[in-house]
């Protein structure tokens, strides 16, 4: 009798931190489907270069990442209480591991909560490198062209014939002239 009691128990503490689990997982999903569609609207405003929109779009972005940092440490838990009921490595647990030792329907619910939030993260990561890479790009273009800018309003170094500087004062816009 007591053990049947103690198996039940511990059945309806798996089923509990089974349930945490997925609900968490299922709203790491939602957030990281907002994130990638917040990134995929980053890529947009940075190729119309909308400084507005970007400077809200970065807002989101910042606060679905914020949202992922605090849903992780609660799957972390939960994921590691899991592991802990169903005899999984317990100190590092792997949703895949987990998924493993829970046969059946919960487990392949986990393998394909799993395959999605792979899904999810290696796209938005891609996106996101390829929204870096538009950026830089944009500051190497914006750098230089502030160059340019720079070198027209203050002018550049005029030489004379022997190779010494001028001790003329440059003037911003001015041929050098030609000496006969």
């Amino acid at each position: 009798m007591f053990d049947m009691d103690a198996d039940k128990n511990r059945d309806e503490r798996t089923q509990s931190a089974y349930r945490k689990l997925v609900t968490n997982l299922d709203d790491m999903t939602k957030v990281y489907r907002a994130f990638l569609e917040v990134v995929r609207k980053e890529k947009d405003y940075l190729l119309v270069s909308d400084i507005d929109k970007l400077r809200e779009n970065n807002s989101a972005k910042e606060s679905a990442l914020t949202k992922l940092k605090a849903l992780d440490g609660a799957r972390e838990r939960y994921a590691k209480d899991l592991a802990n009921l169903v005899g999984g490595e317990s100190e590092s647990p792997r949703l895949l591991e987990i998924a493993q030792k829970m046969a059946g329907p919960n487990g392949d619910q986990l393998r394909s909560i799993h395959a999605t939030l792979e899904l999810l993260v290696r796209r938005a990561t891609e996106i996101n490198r390829e929204n870096e890479r538009y950026a830089q790009s944009a500051l190497k273009t914006l750098d230089g062209a502030m160059g340019n800018i720079k070198e027209t309003l203050v002018g550049k170094t005029t030489y004379q014939r022997q190779g010494t500087l001028s001790n003329e004062p440059n003037k911003a816009g001015n041929f050098v002239r030609k000496e006969g």
